[in-house]
């Protein structure tokens, strides 16, 4: 995620204060599901219950109305046995909920959609859920004010549909927490003249009686907040970049300002494919909006999501999510620097590469800072709450201590590093302490102290 300028109204976000930040309540006794995945800053997302192996949505959307129609299929498997379970679903109305085909009840606690089961699943076993449901999807409020989910756009533009850190569970059911990855078929049917673009492959495309339907397949595991279904008045391109298929979908009022910066993505991929290894998923591309007030873009798979023209800088960051995030993803939020520090550390090398300061020299131009900065505020691999979760020290400091681990070990164990991390983790998760332990394997050297002062060491060190 890129962060510049966060502006929200209450009249158009959906408050969860009672929600975000809540203890979770106590897993029951017996086969229900576990209350949330058990992430500190997050502890009521998600359900430990079970794995969301594939979601299929079928979505119908009038911007005019700002209403959403929609069935969503979860095939899932238990990870123990289940007499019940949560999915995460904030606002909307559920109509009804089935399992393996039998109407189950349900109940709606807070941002939980609490399902019964009339018959235990077994662990291990198979079940497919659908669940259907409609009504007018708005963003949350996060713990640090700012918003995410489905965001209707003024004028009845279309939606921005931006899920991090939890925004996925205002437009569809989900199992929320990137602890659970899955695949995703997305259908989403809009007025003629709207265009729909979500993760992967669009595999189908048609119009008749004044709708249009886009189906996309995203055949890598994803986790739902890098979910997107974003709506507009799109200027689409397609293209090949090799064998890559590149879609991008731009607003037409940032058409200019866009166009000269995605015309470089096909370099950035190819240049950053030679630093972290083979581009990792089946298709590329950007969906590219015209409203200035979100104030972020974010590394939606596949197919980065930005509220406007991107500069440079911005398309690079973005682009290395998709190794660093959305290929290998976090498995608590506490890790966050992973995401941040990695796609901000591949700006410094795009820039160096390219004429710009060596990343040795932003080192040292952030080093001076004083130290009641902002960059100090907390150790980037524990921001130790939520609402920190996107502010700089996970972006910068977090790049800082690439850059010591790179001048720790030298150029040719750090690239072997990123590498042997993307490939190891590749659609699945990483941890710091695995990342640590890669460093310190293939440099041959103890690495503790520079971890412990750039991850975990509270406010500036004493030395760079």
């Amino acid at each position: 995620m890129t962060n510049r300028l966060f502006l929200t109204t209450a009249a158009t976000v959906l408050a969860v204060s009672g929600l975000i930040g809540a203890a979770a309540p106590a897993t029951p006794v017996g086969t229900k599901g576990a209350a949330g995945a058990g992430d500190p800053l997050l502890p009521l997302s998600g359900d430990g219950g079970l794995h969301v192996r594939h979601y299929a949505l079928t979505l119908a959307y009038q911007p005019k109305a700002q209403h959403l129609d929609a069935t969503a299929v979860l095939s899932a498997t238990a990870t123990q046995d289940l007499s019940g379970f949560d999915l995460d679903l904030a606002g909307l109305d559920v109509r009804r909920v089935t399992v393996d085909g039998a109407v189950v009840p349900f109940s709606r606690v807070g941002q939980k959609l609490q399902i019964s089961l009339a018959d235990t699943v077994a662990d291990g076993a198979d079940f497919t859920v659908t669940v259907d449901y409609g009504g007018t999807p708005h963003p949350i409020i996060d713990a640090d004010g700012t918003s995410d989910g489905w965001t209707a756009l003024p004028g009845a533009r279309g939606a921005f549909v931006a899920g991090e850190p939890q925004g996925a569970m205002t437009w569809f059911p989900c199992n929320g927490h990137p602890v659970d990855k899955s695949t995703y078929d997305v259908t989403v049917t809009v007025p003629q003249g709207y265009t729909a673009v979500s993760n992967g492959v669009l595999r189908t495309q048609h119009t008749a009686a004044g709708r249009s339907t886009f189906s996309w397949h995203e055949s890598a595991p994803m986790a739902a907040y890098l979910a997107t279904a974003s709506v507009g008045r799109f200027d689409v391109r397609q293209y090949w970049t090799g064998r890559l298929p590149v879609y991008t979908a731009v607003d037409p009022a940032e058409k200019n300002d866009a166009d000269e910066v995605l015309d470089q993505l096909p370099a950035v991929i190819a240049w950053e494919s030679s630093l972290f290894g083979p581009y990792p998923f089946d298709a590329a591309g950007a969906i590219v909006m015209h409203d200035k007030t979100i104030g972020y873009a974010l590394e939606t798979q596949t197919r980065p999501l930005y509220d406007e023209a991107p500069d440079l800088d911005t398309l690079v960051h973005e682009t290395a999510h998709q190794w660093f995030g959305d290929s290998v993803t976090i498995s608590r939020w506490r890790d966050i620097w992973l995401n941040e520090g990695f796609a901000t550390y591949a700006e410094w090398m795009w820039d160096a590469a390219h004429g710009g300061a060596t990343p040795h020299a932003r080192l040292a131009q952030l080093y001076a800072r004083p130290a009641a900065d902002q960059l100090w505020a907390y150790p980037p691999a524990d921001p130790g709450q939520l609402s920190r979760l996107f502010g700089v020290p996970s972006y910068a400091r977090g790049a800082m201590a690439l850059q010591e681990l790179r001048e720790a070990v030298g150029d040719q164990a750090f690239f072997a590093v990123l590498r042997q991390w993307t490939a190891a983790h590749r659609h699945g998760h990483g941890t710091t302490a695995q990342f640590e332990a890669l460093s310190a394997a293939v440099s041959g050297k103890n690495l503790d102290a520079l971890f412990a002062t750039w991850l975990y060491s509270a406010g500036k060190p004493t030395k760079m």
